[in-house]
């Protein structure tokens, strides 16, 4: 990259390398910013006869198509993009979706360093209009060697993002406890309700069952038959194994178990089965509780008919430990304080 000074007449369709102030220090015009016929016209009532502009070299790119080429690339399914000033491109969700994020290919291109990638956590959930990825690159030019080995890492290993819709989700929910599966009803209800609303959905299909095998595996046949995006067992015991109650009723009803334990808490008792397409999901004590739990990080993929396989509940341990969430800040900084105060003293 060249820059040049050059006369303000002449200075159309070129990238500004200097932030242009008026006489009183008001900003004008910043860096990076592409001079129109409008502001050649601004700039001479101004009074400002030249302009130090910079002009690209052979083998690069301008930021602002080198940030499009690559937003369009990283991204797929209910994505828009919009450019922003100072070589960056903004990714927008267009409807409800679930955003999944490529982790390895993330820090893979992140680590060229000619372009900064930032998405959305794996699995979150966004409305229409929500920002969920942004690119950003290096000020004015991006060298095109390092644009080509961006888009070739995109190429071999598929796109960083994909923003997976939510479109029309049915809920079911099956209440269960060893004396009366109408009192996990009056306990859970409330509570359930409000971790769906959240997510902009109610539950569909709901049934109360006595927690004893057969009758646990019979509702949830019933509820099978109906069809759901997906099926929450709220339970008021806390199995052991998938070989306790609730295990082995999934199991007689047809289901596949695919994980038994996840590296969330709280959470850590999650049971996961498949019947066909359909999700099963038991964890014990979430349902008490409007607290994050690992049941809102898998509501999202489940609602946007993602198969959450067992690798999947496994990397949910990065970021898993929810409890901090709930950690005041203030009462965080005042135990920062009164540890550095003690380290102070300690070393006097």
């Amino acid at each position: 990259m060249r820059t040049q000074n050059i006369q303000t007449r002449q200075s159309f369709g070129r990238v500004l390398w200097r932030t242009i102030f008026s006489a009183g220090g008001k900003k004008l015009l910043a860096k990076g910013h592409m001079i129109s016929e409008e502001d050649i016209h601004m700039l001479e009532i101004e009074e400002t006869h030249d302009l130090w502009v910079t002009e690209l070299e052979e083998g690069e790119i301008s930021e602002d198509e080198a940030v499009m080429i690559v937003a369009r690339e990283i991204g797929c399914g209910s994505l828009s993009i919009q450019l922003a000033a100072g070589g960056r491109a903004n990714l927008f969700a267009t409807e409800q979706c679930c955003i999944l994020v490529d982790h390895d290919l993330l820090r893979q291109i992140n680590y060229t360093a000619s372009v900064a990638i930032a998405t959305w956590p794996n699995f979150s959930h966004a409305s229409a209009g929500q920002r969920v990825g942004t690119v950003k690159s290096t000020p004015f030019v991006v060298p095109k060697a390092d644009l080509e080995v961006v888009l070739s890492m995109i190429k071999q290993n598929g796109p960083v993002m994909q923003a997976r819709p939510i479109r029309t989700p049915s809920a079911a929910i099956l209440y269960t406890d060893p004396t009366s599966g109408t009192l996990a009803r009056k306990v859970f209800e409330t509570i359930m309700c409000q971790r769906l609303q959240r997510l902009g959905i109610s539950a569909s299909f709901v049934l109360a069952s006595l927690e004893e095998e057969v009758s646990v595996a019979r509702s949830l046949q019933h509820l099978l038959r109906l069809k759901p995006t997906f099926i929450l067992i709220a339970s008021t015991t806390a199995p052991a194994g998938p070989r306790d109650v609730v295990g082995r009723a999934m199991l007689r009803a047809g289901c596949r178990i695919e994980r038994f334990l996840a590296p969330v808490d709280p959470g850590t008792l999650l049971l996961l089965g498949y019947k066909d397409d359909i999700p099963i999901v038991s964890a014990p004590g979430c349902f008490r509780s409007a607290k994050p739990n690992v049941v809102d990080l898998v509501l999202p993929p489940m609602l946007a008919q993602y198969h959450l396989s067992e690798w999947d509940v496994a990397s949910l341990g990065h970021g898993g430990l929810l409890v901090c969430q709930a950690f005041p800040v203030k009462k965080a900084m005042r135990a920062v304080t009164s540890n550095s105060a003690g380290w102070g003293n300690r070393g006097a």
